[in-house]
């Protein structure tokens, strides 16, 4: 509340916060007491854990950056989840041990499981290599696999995304029971249906480098969709095949195609629409 009274002078729409952070949750018709933070699930959480780490995490990270690292700082957030990129090891390493103190001065604390410090970048392959060890380590982000890798022509280094396998088999599933229970409507509802769910999975997940888990998520869409159409009637085994079902295919799912540029073409235009 403190926070946001640096924000909002009108004490009508504070009041209002104060009884949504102490209104409880009601699940299953049985409501529980909220004794700290936010609702969880509660329309306004996100807005005021965003507010909240803000405070905590953005401002104190910035003057931290600018105060005690002598390197490059590269920091992205995303809610509660975040990666900060160093230059050198041993101002992660402070860096990590004096965000775990900021953090408890306001009753958070870092995932014990998800918050680790690796090794990765431009030189982490070839560093890790004089050394006699393996690959660098990857990382989970908003739904991507990170990992290093080099460019099969010139050799540069890149970073790879590849769609986490644990999401990709979350959505399959989800799709398979969805198609279970729409085994008997009109086929054309159901292709309308899945290349809505299909297309809204690559606006997001087809991203340079990515081909590899397009190809595999819409092949088992794919496969999803033939043996549910096989189980409609006792005759279906032997009229599905697969040339028909690569006809269906080709008329109603979107095509694998990247959507998104590298992030350096993202990065130019911006450049030039601030030219402009």
């Amino acid at each position: 509340m403190k926070f946001l009274e640096h924000r909002i002078g009108d004490n009508r729409i504070l009041r209002l916060i104060r009884k949504w952070l102490t209104a409880g949750v009601s699940e299953d018709g049985e409501w529980s007491k909220t004794h700290v933070g936010t609702p969880q699930g509660a329309v306004i959480s996100p807005l005021l854990a965003n507010v909240f780490l803000h405070y905590v995490f953005d401002l104190w990270i910035a003057w931290w950056r600018k105060n005690h690292a002598a390197g490059d700082v590269v920091v992205v957030r995303y809610a509660d989840d975040f990666v900060i990129g160093f230059e050198y090891r041993d101002e992660a390493q402070r860096c990590l041990e004096e965000l775990h103190k900021r953090f408890a001065k306001f009753g958070l604390k870092l995932h014990p499981e998800k918050t680790r410090l690796i090794e990765f970048g431009r030189y982490a392959i070839d560093t890790r290599k004089g050394r006699g060890e393996g690959h660098p380590e990857t990382f989970d982000f908003l739904g991507f696999t990170h990992m290093c890798a080099k460019t099969k022509r010139q050799g540069w280094f890149t970073i790879l995304r590849y769609t986490v396998a644990k999401r990709m088999r979350a959505t399959l599933a989800a799709i398979k029971q969805q198609l279970r229970q729409r085994m008997h409507r009109p086929l054309g509802e159901t292709a309308r249906w899945l290349r809505s769910v299909v297309q809204g999975w690559l606006n997001y997940y087809a991203v340079p480098g990515n081909s590899l888990r397009l190809g595999q998520f819409l092949d088992q869409v794919s496969r999803l969709w033939l043996k549910t159409l096989r189980r409609r009637s006792q005759k279906g085994k032997d009229s599905w095949t697969w040339r028909r079902m690569h006809r269906l295919i080709v008329k109603h799912l979107p095509p694998k195609r990247i959507l998104h540029p590298y992030p350096r073409a993202r990065f130019h235009a911006r450049l030039k629409a601030r030219a402009v």
